[in-house]
């Protein structure tokens, strides 16, 4: 009987989850105007983690640029996510090629940030966070890449957003951790939570990786608390 009880429980807890999706979340900035950044090390990057946040940028009318530093099946995911085009730069750099024990240059890594700022006047950058979510080194990479353009260019004034990562239990306990979110950030008040209103828009355009949607893929969408909410905090270098 007490298994029956937890089973329907988790039940009750993932309905009420998804549920709470369709309320949405708000963002701690105007949007008027503003040009954003996503720095990302991998193609399916955007899919996989940030999503939510994407997703709600877009519907509120930022103008969103993605600079990818590696090379794949990007152009569908960013027209499924409603990114157009012209504002996605895929850098096939010698010295910036995926995978672990590649280490990538944070001098090189500022210097193609900085060329994107000032191309599209950009005003807010979107990264990961020092730890890069899954511990990739390109992930980690990209934060000190960022970092580093930050402290080289402070006066610019560029806000800065790294998506925080989260231990195992909450990465995959899918909408739940929502509520785990929410708790977190009414104790830590320099966190933002975003909340993805259109959870299979992230699930379609995962599925334009053709060569990364392995079941697996599609498990880790389907379970990952990063299809349905982002928690951003600032970026202070």
């Amino acid at each position: 009987m007490a298994w029956l009880v937890a089973a329907l429980s988790m039940v009750v807890i993932w309905v009420a989850s998804v549920c709470k999706i369709f309320f949405g979340a708000t963002f701690s900035e105007t949007h008027h105007k503003i040009n954003v950044l996503f720095v990302i090390a991998h193609p399916d990057d955007e899919s996989i983690f940030f999503s939510p946040t994407i997703n709600y940028l877009t519907a509120n009318a930022y103008n969103i640029h993605i600079l990818c530093l590696s090379t794949d099946e990007l152009h569908q995911a960013c027209a499924v996510l409603r990114v157009p085009l012209q504002q996605l730069k895929i850098v096939d750099h010698p010295n910036l090629q995926d995978g672990f024990g590649q280490v990538w240059s944070h001098d090189l890594l500022t210097e193609i940030i900085s060329e994107e700022v000032i191309s599209h006047d950009i005003h807010t950058i979107m990264t990961f966070d020092s730890y890069g979510v899954s511990g990739h080194c390109n992930h980690r990479d990209v934060h000190r890449g960022v970092v580093k353009f930050l402290q080289t260019n402070s006066e610019r004034n560029i806000k800065a957003w790294q998506l925080v990562s989260l231990n195992t239990f909450r990465k995959y306990c899918g909408p739940i951790d929502i509520w785990l979110s929410i708790l977190s950030a009414k104790r830590h008040r320099s966190k933002v939570i975003i909340i993805n209103e259109q959870p299979l828009k992230s699930y379609d355009a995962m599925a334009q990786h053709l060569s990364q949607w392995v079941w697996f893929r599609k498990l880790f969408v389907s379970f990952s608390s990063y299809t349905y909410t982002n928690t951003l905090q600032r970026i202070n270098p």
